[in-house]
């Protein structure tokens, strides 16, 4: 998708614009044709129409100076723990709850306009026989990462709404791309494919939705340039199963025989679906996914491939 450029043009704070979905949103939000500030602790490379504030924002005093320092209209904030095998029961959780109501707080003395949160599907109590859908859907805490998140909208309503700021809550379903934690789920299973190696995963019968994080990142920046406000599901809408995810990428490297189901236990008490309505990601913040599943699967194995010695089966 190419987000519409005939908006009035924005000056937008973008925090964790050096992470994984964070380096997706600013170029977005540039190619656009906005300005952009982009906030991470160690810096960034220099790009055009691009400002850096470097930051820790854990740190006392940090929100506020970013915000006073940027002059944005819009804040986009995605900085969190997020070290893989960690963020689930990091006590860091409950630092970044702090510093995100420091930084909206500051960002609506400021009288900025508007102010996008990242969450996440693990808010929801997942149905088993169906999407999860925003409003509708009912919440459920399962580690102290989405509570952490759950508890930040929560506090994010009442500050947004008596300072008139808008409100928008993108919660983000799964993803993966060419440079994820090796350990996750699709990079684990590309990287052993690139290598010759067996790709051993569990059954696979649980049903996921998984995006692509070009899309994910396009689809934030969507979502702050438009006037939606609360919670807005971030995925392709495209249930499949890990077994069909794993098959596939098996097949689109030339090694189907190397996807090995069941050669892992199945997780202690892992759902059985975590898959995502779409309507209002498609009809109100007018974002269509653009990488479908065999497409983003190919692009993370070449990726793989260029750094992967080759080996046997």
């Amino acid at each position: 998708m190419t987000i519409a450029t005939h908006a009035p043009r924005r000056r937008i704070l973008v925090t964790g614009a050096g992470g994984f979905i964070g380096k997706r949103v600013w170029p977005a939000l540039l190619a656009a044709g906005h300005e952009v500030v982009a906030v991470s602790r160690t810096g960034l490379p220099s790009h055009p129409g691009l400002s850096v504030l470097q930051a820790d924002l854990l740190a006392a005093g940090e929100p506020e100076r970013v915000i006073t320092e940027a002059r944005a209209d819009t804040i986009v904030h995605l900085a969190w723990c997020v070290e893989h095998g960690r963020f689930w029961t990091d006590p860091a959780n409950l630092q970044w709850l702090d510093a995100s109501l420091a930084l909206a707080r500051s960002a609506a003395n400021h009288r900025a306009r508007r102010f996008v949160g990242i969450g996440t599907c693990f808010e929801y109590d997942w149905p088993q026989d169906g999407d999860c859908i925003e409003g509708r859907t009912p919440a459920a805490g399962h580690t102290l990462y989405d509570m952490t998140k759950a508890r930040l909208l929560d506090a994010l309503e009442p500050i947004c709404r008596e300072a008139g700021l808008q409100l928008a809550w993108g919660r983000l379903f799964h993803l993966y791309g060419a440079d994820e934690h090796p350990a996750r789920l699709v990079a684990d299973i590309a990287r052993s494919l690139a290598a010759g190696r067996a790709a051993e995963c569990s059954s696979g019968l649980a049903l996921r939705d998984f995006m692509d994080a070009r899309d994910a990142g396009a689809a934030i920046a969507a979502l702050a340039l438009s006037s939606v406000s609360g919670p807005v599901n971030i995925a392709s809408g495209e249930a499949v199963t890990i077994a069909a995810l794993a098959r596939l990428a098996g097949d689109i490297s030339g090694r189907p025989d190397l996807i090995r189901l069941g050669a892992r236990p199945d997780r202690v008490g892992e759902p059985a679906r975590i898959t995502a309505d779409i309507t209002r990601l498609r009809e109100e913040a007018g974002f269509t996914p653009q990488f479908p599943l065999r497409e983003g699967l190919a692009d993370a194995l070449a990726a793989w491939r260029a750094r992967e010695p080759a080996g046997d089966a």
